[in-house]
């Protein structure tokens, strides 16, 4: 089998910034682009209720349909995306995302719903993942945070635009041209994705033929990347945990809340998006290590302030809180990097990306069994427990290579 690899200069590895701003900014698109659709559908479940006669836990299928193809989708490329040219999977995989949406908005039914949106999940880890493995790749070490960033606010960028624009458009023309709207988006992203995005500057060596399930097998092997994936569970198990039932929590006295006025707390995502950008900058000088220590306690103290009973304090928390998870996203993509072998960082994204799903689907089920005893101080007290699991990961999983320093500080 040929593997991957790259050669990089010393002086590339320095001074070189691959690109620029267009190479950037097609990184940026690639992140909205990826979590434009995914929850789009959240404002939207009331909704769609009416509409189909549907009970609560049925539309929401339209949600656990996609992020079961992520799951599915992101294993399999786990497995077999490491053969996959880079640019040409994720463009393919963006036009075929926006189709399918524009599908999505022919769904006479429930069931057709959630096909359509199983099959957009299916197709959206084609994007994220490899650009994840793009950058990882493409990108000198000391500069992968920065350029981690940039991707990484496009995921929150992209998942506040599709959830606002799906509210506020849903209800006033229906939910059909909220999947039509985005489906046009995502064709125009395609167009601007293939005109910026540079081809993989990689060249195949070759080596011994090996099973396509030789880079999975390595990565199982590697404590440090079982470390990594055991810390995506949990920030995404502290994301959706947070973000589902803080909602309850808010619509109860003394804040009583409204629907209309709680869909407006993803709001405190863009200040995620602006701590990812800075934080690209600072984790190259600081470490990985010592920012994802610091993301997490971040989130520690994000979610203990949503306990004091003040409406400010909390959407200051919930603002900490979630920036902290986006920046230990930029952590953990890019420890990625050193972490996985060259000819085996798709598959060590991919194993990511699965884990850390998988960490959201048990964030949206096991805090409401705690809901039910102890309400949100219980809620709280269980993803505080995820998020010391975390640091503590972070703290003994993520230390240096014996014998050498890492190209980007840990």
């Amino acid at each position: 089998m040929a593997s991957i690899s790259r050669v990089v200069s010393p002086l590339e590895e320095k001074t070189e910034l691959r690109g620029g701003a267009g190479q950037l900014l097609a990184v940026f698109l690639c992140g909205t682009l990826a979590f434009l659709d995914l929850y789009c559908v959240q404002p939207l479940l009331p909704l769609l209720s009416r509409v189909m006669h549907a009970s609560e836990s049925a539309v929401g299928l339209t949600i656990s349909a996609a992020t079961l193809g992520v799951a599915v989708s992101a294993m399999l490329l786990a497995v077999f995306g490491e053969r996959l040219d880079r640019k040409r999977t994720i463009v393919i995989s963006m036009t075929a995302l926006a189709l399918s949406t524009l599908m999505t908005s022919t769904a006479h039914n429930l069931v057709q719903l959630a096909m359509w949106r199983l099959l957009e999940g299916l197709l959206t880890p084609g994007i994220f993942i490899i650009t994840i493995a793009y950058v990882t790749e493409e990108w000198p070490a000391l500069q992968v945070p920065r350029a981690m960033s940039v991707y990484v606010a496009g995921t929150v960028f992209g998942g506040f635009v599709g959830r606002v624009s799906g509210g506020l458009l849903g209800g006033r023309v229906g939910w059909r041209p909220v999947f039509v709207l985005l489906g046009v988006l995502g064709l125009c992203g395609a167009a601007a994705t293939q005109w910026l995005l540079r081809p993989a500057t990689m060249r195949r060596v070759a080596k011994k033929a090996e099973s396509i399930w030789t880079p999975v097998m390595r990565n199982l092997r590697s404590t440090r990347l079982l470390a990594t994936f055991a810390i995506g569970f949990c920030m995404l198990f502290t994301l959706v945990s947070v973000f589902s039932y803080i909602t309850f929590y808010l619509t109860e006295a003394p804040f009583l809340l409204s629907t209309d006025a709680i869909s407006w707390l993803f709001s405190v995502y863009l200040f995620g998006l602006v701590a990812t950008l800075i934080a690209g900058t600072v984790l190259a000088k600081v470490g990985l290590r010592a920012g994802m220590l610091a993301a997490v306690g971040c989130c520690l103290v994000g979610v203990g302030l949503t306990l004091i009973h003040l409406l400010p304090v909390v959407a200051l928390g919930l603002a900490v809180a979630s920036s902290g998870v986006f920046v230990a996203q930029v952590c953990a993509n890019s420890f990625l990097r050193d972490a996985a072998p060259a000819g085996g960082r798709v598959s060590a994204a991919g194993m990511y990306i699965c884990s850390y799903y998988i960490g959201g689907t048990v964030g949206g089920v096991l805090p409401g069994l705690v809901w039910r005893m102890a309400g949100w101080p219980g809620c709280a007290g269980l993803t505080c427990g995820f998020l010391v699991i975390a640091g503590v990961t972070a703290f003994f999983g993520w230390r240096e290579k014996n014998g050498w320093a890492e190209p980007v500080p840990v």
